[in-house]
């Protein structure tokens, strides 16, 4: 075995990707030292996600104040490849931010957009920007505030909306939109297709894990119909049915609506910035997985769009995994070879959780053992 590529998401509650990388890696250091490991640790969007670009390409951390959800002051910071800057929405509107005080009612995504504006003035003409583990829901307005988009009322006043004055909104203005976001190429990782406003939507959906009661969701849920509706009328967009609109407390829409951006896969996203096709060329194999498997996580996920691209450059995939669940049999025709869980014991999570890095390194080392054994060394 001369490459191994290693590219797999967290799994959740016990371990982070760049946790599962360093497994692999120690154990190929252990049973074939001659072997290259590339190792990328893929993240949803949320929090972590820049810091698994950091480890992955080796890019420097960029660090800026801005303000948190409740405007208070925030250390935050991003990664940058060439003029491509990476940042995620949790990293100044997360929900570990506000724990034992949410409230998407008052929470604001302003930090983002300043954020963004450091890239800018930096010289970045594209943004990648994770749309995961958001506290708000105020339709990216903070963040499209702070790029120059102007909101008023109905009595002319400009404020910057937030998810309970979402209502109060009777006009949006571009015209004063930062002149550096016209030539920058924003793309947010999107992995939900809820739309912006319904039973399906931002405030349904996702409001009560942000700390919005059945009232609350209700007025949320409003507010965001009436934006889409000034978003409409105004902008000459409707962004409201579009899949993912909803992401992130409708962020999703606040990023095509206001700063001109499109939503994206966040694996297809995170396999173009990585150079994912460049480094098949040469692996023997790729190790991929997640926390669980099962039917819903073969679409549009982390171990479907490695193994897709992988079985096109005729690379085997093997999918280690927390656990597997019903349905799985699609994931061999979408080029996954082999489904391994690590549990070896027939015990509860609450149990097992604690013994996952030990488990991890016990199943990567045994399939190792095996593939050297078949004589693929």
């Amino acid at each position: 075995m001369k490459k191994i590529l290693v590219i797999p998401d967290s799994f959740k509650g016990t371990l982070s990707a760049t946790q599962i990388c360093e497994v692999y890696r120690e154990e190929a250091k252990k049973l074939c030292p001659q072997c290259q490991v590339a190792a990328v640790p893929v993240a949803d969007g949320g929090e972590g996600t820049v810091d698994c670009f950091i480890y992955a390409l080796g890019t420097p951390k960029v660090e800026v104040e801005v303000t948190g959800p409740y405007g208070e002051p925030c250390k935050a910071y991003y990664t940058r490849q060439g003029d491509t800057a990476i940042m995620e929405m949790a990293m100044c509107a997360g929900l570990p931010q506000v724990e034992g005080r949410e409230n998407p009612a008052l929470t604001t995504t302003y930090g983002l957009g300043s954020l963004m504006v450091h890239a800018l003035e930096s010289g970045c003409t594209k943004i990648l920007l994770g749309l995961g583990g958001s506290c708000t829901t105020d339709c990216g307005c903070g963040a499209a505030a702070a790029l120059g988009v102007k909101f008023y009322n109905q009595a002319g006043e400009e404020f910057v909306p937030v998810g309970g004055t979402m209502a109060q909104v009777k006009h949006i203005d571009l015209s004063g939109v930062n002149p550096l976001l016209k030539n920058c190429q924003v793309v947010a990782m999107c992995d939900v297709d809820n739309p912006m406003y319904g039973p399906r939507g931002a405030s349904y959906i996702f409001g009560p894990q942000k700390g919005a009661d059945p009232a609350m969701v209700k007025e949320l849920d409003a507010g965001l119909e009436h934006m889409a509706g000034v978003i409409f009328r105004d902008l000459g967009m409707d962004v409201s049915r579009m899949a993912g609109a909803g992401a992130a407390g409708a962020m999703g829409a606040g990023v095509v609506a206001f700063l001109g951006g499109e939503l994206r896969p966040g694996i297809e996203a995170v396999l173009d910035t990585v150079g994912y096709d460049t480094l098949l060329e040469g692996a023997d194999v790729v190790f991929t997985g997640e926390g669980r498997i099962d039917s819903q996580s073969l679409h549009g996920k982390v171990v479907s769009g490695v193994a897709q691209r992988a079985m096109a450059h005729g690379v085997p995939v093997v999918a280690v995994v927390g656990s597997i669940g019903e349905g799985i049999e699609e994931a061999y025709d979408l080029g996954v070879s082999a489904i391994f869980s690590i549990n070896r014991k027939a015990e509860d999570f609450s149990v097992s959780r604690h013994h996952s890095r030990e488990n991890l390194a016990a199943t990567v080392e045994n399939i190792l053992r095996l593939w050297m054994t078949a004589g693929k060394e």
